[in-house]
């Protein structure tokens, strides 16, 4: 990734209004990157590292696209979609991730995402489209599927140099973690995350194309109704793709344009990331005003008495 002279500026603020008195305060960091790994703009720091979280969900569904694991085991977008997805365990989502492990014959046993909390079983967990992708990628290549989940092993080592082949660095130089579903996830700069988002919206490459269409056409599996990668995908008509990560992470590409923004709220709050995104969006223009104004009724406006405004912007390198 190739930085600017400069790559650091005033951070932005989230403030939550009561009656317009100011009530919390979040301190938020973004990135805007092209697929050439130059940083356009930014508030706070390019450099600021923390995990990428869900927001790599597209990147490591490459493992899918670039094995032929989908013609092998006759894969539609829908299916693809959902492996790039964090779902609600809807029964719409859940029969998704389902019909990758039928179609590939591997028992739903095989999963090994945790259950989520009262419910009955793995493919309910938001992560087990993407652990289904996996599992796909191991019985066509004949790896074993019991340690899936270990970085050692082949299904993660392919991932990991999928990212580092993107990010044009040196597989062993990342940082790696176990996320909360019990796969790798990776230290990353907010400039190394919103170019990845860049490379992932510029259509130059099939395999990462194939994921952006399945995620723009099918947006109420990527997330679910009335949240916010669902929402904002529908409203913006195929001009952009999101998705969202842990901790106040969100990343989202401009489709056509080669562009990515990464966004880190520094205390984690959902709310702070998303009301962010939507100012974000507006500035570049990214979004029409009207699909703002229903964002931020849904996303920044919680009853009669209280609102998030965002304050600052972006700053050109």
């Amino acid at each position: 990734m190739t930085m600017g002279k400069r790559t650091q500026a005033t951070v932005l603020e989230v403030r939550l209004l009561r009656e317009g008195i100011i009530e919390s305060r979040h301190v938020v960091q973004a990135a805007v990157c092209d697929d050439r790994g130059r940083v356009l703009s930014v508030a706070g720091n390019a450099e600021t590292a923390t995990f990428v979280r869900s927001a790599l969900k597209p990147f490591q569904a490459l493992a899918v696209t670039t094995t032929g694991t989908l013609e092998r085991y006759d894969l539609s977008d829908r299916d693809l979609a959902i492996i790039a997805s964090s779902h609600k365990g809807t029964i719409e989502q859940v029969r998704q991730v389902f019909n990758i492990l039928w179609r590939a014959d591997i028992d739903p046993t095989a999963l090994q995402c945790p259950i989520p909390e009262g419910k009955r079983s793995p493919l309910e967990y938001n992560c087990s489209g993407k652990h289904a992708g996996m599992l796909a990628v191991c019985q066509q290549r004949h790896w074993p599927v019991n340690n899936y989940l270990d970085r050692k092993h082949p299904i993660q080592q392919l991932i990991l140099t999928k990212i580092a082949e993107l990010l044009r660095m040196p597989a062993e130089e990342f940082i790696s973690a176990h996320d909360d579903c019990g796969a790798p996830t990776y230290l990353m700069q907010l400039g190394q995350m919103a170019s990845l988002y860049a490379l992932l919206a510029a259509s130059s490459n099939l395999d990462m194309e194939r994921i952006v269409r399945a995620m723009i056409h099918h947006p109420s599996l990527v997330a679910g109704d009335g949240e916010f990668d669902t929402e904002l995908m529908r409203l913006a008509a195929g001009e952009v793709v999101s998705k969202a990560g842990a901790e106040g992470v969100q990343c989202i590409g401009r489709l056509g344009e080669g562009m990515g923004l990464a966004i880190k709220v520094m205390d984690g709050a959902k709310r702070a990331k998303y009301a962010v995104a939507i100012h974000l969006l507006q500035q570049m223009g990214w979004i029409s005003p009207s699909a703002a104004e229903t964002l931020a009724e849904r996303f920044m406006t919680f009853g009669k008495y209280r609102r998030l405004e965002v304050v600052g912007e972006l700053s050109l390198l």
